[in-house]
């Protein structure tokens, strides 16, 4: 069988890469592609995962979102057209989904984002099957135009995907002088942020005035003007994390983790770490870590600078965390299995 994944984010890399092995070591004929963007690029490579680059990442910018993703359409088509591929596999990606609509092949879909509109719209009315975590209702995906019996549930988070066969030998926690905080920035070239111009900046000016002499804030950025921002507004009093790591390692090192997306959040929150959500908007996920108690959410700067204080400082709370993740991880089936069979049906 020739199998295409088209993997644009760090999250993909991770959520596929497995898949792709397994796949790839029997015997089926796996194309990877991707776009130019930042930290998949970095990740892929770390990960020592072979992708296929076409086109570009079009930014915040409606009209640059728009004539790349043309662009990539055009230039994708060509590529899978060659490579002659059975199914397609996606993360809601909209030129994944329009190349594979257009040429009549099967799209396997998967999608924990239902806030995420813009692309919803452009993905799920063209998804074959579409796969998502089981706390997301079905009605959430509906009204984007795809049919109850079209959509499977699978019991786990995504990253349980990684998470369930990581290598604790090859992720050591690094001890310091300090306890390390790390802090997640927001997608905010993401449509359902950048349309609503939603920063999490002021809220997290307290955070850093308070905590940073007493903890290493490590600040994880998404993109190159990110970074420039963070380390022209906080100086010496955080560490910019210049290059692209793999999170997992990352994660382990730290005693408190700060997260204004979803998916670090998440891995950080079963991984048994102190995690506080910052997210600008609320999601399914979200909603249900909060539930599980693996993650306490901040409202506003005050709350935050609360919580990471208290939670940094209590050991007792630490070992909890540890015993509540690895019991809440231990159940989550592997989404990996779900999306291997899903291919042979």
């Amino acid at each position: 069988m020739k199998i295409w994944f088209d993997i644009l984010t760090p999250k993909q890399v991770m959520f596929f890469r497995r898949a792709v092995n397994l796949l790839h070591n029997s015997g089926h004929e796996v194309l990877c592609t991707s776009r130019k963007y930042r930290e998949a690029v970095e990740l892929a490579r770390i990960k020592k995962l072979d992708l296929t680059f076409v086109g570009s990442h079009g930014g915040a910018d409606r009209y640059n979102k728009l004539r790349e993703g043309a662009r990539r359409t055009y230039e994708l088509a060509e590529v899978v057209k060659q490579f002659g591929a059975d199914v397609a596999v996606t993360f809601s990606s909209p030129e994944g989904s329009r190349v594979a609509f257009g040429l009549g092949i099967r799209n396997i879909g998967f999608n924990d984002s239902p806030h995420a509109e813009a692309v919803a719209k452009l993905t799920i009315p063209l998804t074959s099957k579409l796969y998502c975590p089981w706390v997301i209702p079905h009605s959430a995906w509906s009204g984007y135009g795809i049919a109850k019996k079209n959509i499977i549930h699978y019991s786990a988070l995504d990253p349980a995907a990684w998470l369930k066969h990581h290598n604790d030998d090859d992720i050591q926690e690094v001890k310091q002088e300090k306890k390390m905080i790390l802090l997640r920035l927001e997608e905010s070239k993401a449509s359902y942020i950048a349309d609503r111009k939603i920063s999490t900046t002021r809220m997290i000016d307290s955070f850093v005035d308070k905590l940073w002499q007493s903890a290493n804030i490590v600040v994880l950025c998404r993109y190159e003007d990110q970074i420039a921002e963070v380390e022209s507004r906080y100086g010496n009093k955080v560490q910019v994390q210049r290059d692209v790591v793999e999170g997992t390692t990352l994660i382990k090192s730290t005693q408190l983790f700060v997260g204004a997306g979803g998916t670090m959040t998440a891995e950080a929150a079963l991984l048994g770490k102190p995690t506080i959500s910052i997210a600008p908007i609320q999601f399914y996920v979200d909603r249900y870590l909060v539930r599980s108690g693996l993650v306490k959410r901040a409202i506003n700067s005050r709350s935050l600078v609360r919580l990471g204080t208290n939670m940094i400082s209590d050991e007792r709370y630490t070992q909890m965390q540890k015993k509540r993740a690895a019991r809440i991880l231990g159940r989550m089936e592997d989404p990996t299995e779900r999306m291997i069979n899903a291919l042979r049906l």
